[in-house]
């Protein structure tokens, strides 16, 4: 009878020293899983991130998707940084074409990692439109009649005007996502966002890849930034890099694909 309550009584402490671990443990471990920021580009908004957002949350992280302001890399870096600044604890900053310049020039100490999909990783001094240099890196459809401009109200700039790029309806699905359905691309155009086009002209700031670890999923049929540039940009900025046979828009129609990488430069933090 006695080692009986003693059995229950060894047995009713490692239960509670169990539940105190789970208690203090689970919710401590999930505290530290990074917030994962998804910065969008040129031609498209917040909604181009829906998929990869919804498989990330689903993973258990906590993620955000900003809104970029496709002004020029500076003035945008600066709108991205302060939801940024605003998160405590880790952050994963992830770029998706021009806003891989956008992710370039944040620097924060709580970035642990950067994730460049199809995206632009510039050096200091160096504009974007470099890695579209048909010379080095033949292949990009994003020219007229394709490309076009037009005049668009401005708050940031002085004149209260400014020049922006976008592209053609006719020719978005082509050359933009031409690996996703007629349905979805329709969805795409209708939330496309124009670029000032002197974001891609503008010098970009010290580069946070220099001194962040960094990942580069290229885009294998992409038509926007060939994929020789791709590849160059990943190797200078030393990236963990793979590759994905998909378009420009990877994170629309290879949704899960884009998830496990910024899930592995996550769990590397």
């Amino acid at each position: 009878m006695r080692f009986t309550r003693f059995a229950k009584a060894v047995s009713l402490v490692f239960a509670l020293f169990a539940g105190f671990v789970v208690a203090t443990v689970g919710p401590a471990n999930a505290q530290t899983m990074p917030t994962i920021v998804l910065v969008h580009g040129a031609f498209a908004d917040t909604t181009s991130w829906d998929a990869v957002a919804a498989d990330l949350r689903g993973r258990g992280y906590p993620v955000v998707v900003p809104e970029n302001p496709l002004r020029g890399p500076a003035y945008d870096a600066a709108a991205v940084e302060k939801t940024v600044a605003a998160i405590s604890g880790p952050v994963v900053l992830v770029g998706h074409s021009y806003g891989g310049a956008v992710i370039t020039n944040i620097h924060n100490p709580n970035v642990r990692a950067l994730v460049f999909v199809a995206a632009f990783a510039p050096a200091q001094g160096e504009p974007v439109a470099l890695a579209l240099d048909p010379i080095r890196f033949p292949g990009s459809q994003l020219l007229p009649p394709a490309l076009q401009m037009k005049i668009v109200d401005d708050p940031t700039n002085a004149l209260g005007r400014n020049l922006d790029a976008y592209i053609a309806d006719a020719s978005f699905h082509q050359v933009f996502a031409p690996d996703v359905s007629d349905a979805t691309a329709a969805t795409m155009l209708a939330h496309q966002k124009s670029v000032a086009v002197s974001a891609n002209v503008e010098p970009s700031g010290q580069p946070s890849w220099s001194s962040t670890p960094s990942w580069y999923l290229v885009s294998a049929n992409d038509t926007v930034i060939p994929p020789a540039a791709q590849r160059w940009m990943a190797g200078r900025i030393g990236a963990h890099t793979s590759e994905v046979q998909a378009s420009h828009v990877a994170l629309v129609s290879q949704p899960a694909v884009v998830a496990d990488v910024i899930a592995s430069a996550a769990s590397a933090t």
